[in-house]
């Protein structure tokens, strides 16, 4: 029995995207011990995920904090890992590398640089669809990708009979019109007209819910729809995962709740605009699609309603 590490921090749209890909590992490490290195916002998450033995808290300070980083790379040595996935493939995690495994091939580090093909630059692959870079990363690396391609993320789902019955939740379409602050580029301004739209054709058939992160609370009180609160405070993933499962239908900008939603098999659509494309970021499955414009704010509430499949 070996010691495995899976390097996974986030966000929580990659979180969901990566969902096949830990489970491939998982699968094909079946009599290995599986540990996983992540982020602060996704430890309660990743533990009810039960392929991983420990999951190992990278705080992500700065580089230059040597404190730290002398305390997380000594607690990762101490496991003595013979193989280490990287999932994240960022700028950091290569750095980790150049302390960990220095000279290390895919054979002990796998990671889009040291399984890069032999054509192409980084820059170059990293232009093909995340699902398609992962597949090839760990087929490279060996492993038999039987769930890469086809992410499930229904593991990060919870009992929330409790808030079914609070807000008496059956029938209901789920809205997500929150993005970052930083990324206003990929918010559709037209979510009341949709909400209107929704109301006048389907009148009390569905409720509108929306289930705004902690910094979207008061946001969330610009639509009309239903807020949903778990003691006043926003629910948490995995909450949050059993919502999106439920839902009737799921219509959302292209955030974290979106990839998730792609990848619980939920119907729904994301909205696209130039920012990137809907194929690059590996979301549309069976029955969640994608609108793609060049301008989200020339895209129609009524172009948006025509694409609801209830």
């Amino acid at each position: 029995m070996s010691n495995i590490l899976i390097i996974k921090h986030g966000s929580l749209g990659d979180i969901a995207q990566a969902s096949g890909a830990i489970q491939d590992i998982c699968e094909n490490h079946s009599t290995d011990d599986i540990f996983l290195l992540t982020s602060n916002p996704y430890l309660d998450l990743f533990e009810k995920n039960k392929s991983l033995k420990e999951i190992i808290l990278d705080k992500r300070l700065s580089r230059f904090n040597l404190i730290y980083l002398y305390s997380l790379m000594k607690k990762i040595k101490k496991y003595k890992f013979n193989k280490v996935y990287d999932l994240q493939n960022s700028s950091r995690t290569s750095f980790y590398k150049k302390i960990l495994f220095p000279n290390a091939n895919l054979n002990t580090w796998s990671s889009s640089e040291t399984t890069l093909p032999n054509d192409k630059t980084k820059e170059e692959f990293d232009k093909n669809p995340v699902l398609e870079r992962f597949n090839y990363q760990l087929q490279s690396s060996g492993i038999d990708t039987k769930h890469t391609m086809s992410p499930d993320f229904s593991w990060s789902c919870i009992d929330i009979e409790k808030i079914m019955n609070e807000y008496k939740l059956s029938n209901y379409i789920l809205l997500f019109p929150f993005c970052s602050p930083h990324l206003t580029v990929k918010k559709w301004p037209y979510f009341n007209n949709l909400i209107n739209l929704i109301k006048t054709k389907y009148k009390d058939q569905f409720k509108i819910i929306t289930a705004p992160g902690p910094k979207e609370i008061d946001e969330a009180d610009q639509f009309d729809a239903i807020k949903i609160l778990d003691k006043g405070e926003s629910v948490s993933i995995s909450q949050l995962s059993s919502l999106v499962k439920k839902s009737s239908f799921v219509i959302a900008n292209d955030t974290g709740p979106a990839h998730m939603a792609a990848h619980l098999n939920a119907k729904g659509l994301t909205l696209f605009g130039s920012h990137t494309s809907a194929k690059k970021v590996s979301i549309e499955r069976d029955n969640f699609k994608a609108i793609q414009v060049g301008d989200l704010n020339k895209l129609s509430a009524e172009k948006v309603f025509e694409k609801i499949n209830l």
